[in-house]
């Protein structure tokens, strides 16, 4: 008889280390971070869809991350769900995208002539919720759910 081999077995921690209160509740946070993410870069993309509108100046750069950075809460949001379920590779990428993202976005737009003032201000603003995602996925609860493999 021919058993099943859970090829996602490594990849996965035990149910109750995610289910521990601490783990929800910073899973939770997460997925707020996540949520409060995408309503800024939406807010970011109607500012510039206004901007360009009223007549005002806006460069490619700056249509191009309106349109894109959208989409990353959708990957933001995935990753999430993937690692509350259980999957540290999920996890891992979570917790390494929500700390390379804000330092990229913010270090671009730092560079004088890429963008108005506003328009870094407001995408400053919208790094915050994932440097908060990366503060919750350094934090003890979920460390304890996805302790290292040696």
């Amino acid at each position: 008889m021919k058993t099943k081999t859970n090829a996602k077995a490594s990849d996965d921690t035990t149910p109750a280390l995610l289910n521990a209160p601490a783990a929800r509740a910073a899973f939770g946070a997460t997925r707020g971070g996540v949520k409060v993410y995408g309503a800024l870069t939406a807010a970011a993309f109607v500012a510039v869809v206004v901007v360009a509108s009223t007549g005002h100046m806006v460069n490619p750069f700056m249509w191009i991350r309106a349109i894109l950075l959208p989409f990353i809460a959708v990957l933001l949001h995935r990753l999430t769900v993937s690692a509350s379920q259980g999957s540290r590779r999920a996890f891992d990428r979570l917790r390494g995208v929500s700390v390379v993202f804000p330092v990229a976005i913010i270090g671009v737009d730092l560079i004088p002539g890429v963008c108005p003032w506003w328009y870094a201000a407001m995408q400053t603003l919208c790094m915050l919720p994932v440097l908060r995602i990366a503060l919750t996925t350094r934090g003890s609860a979920l460390r304890t759910a996805f302790p290292k493999v040696q």
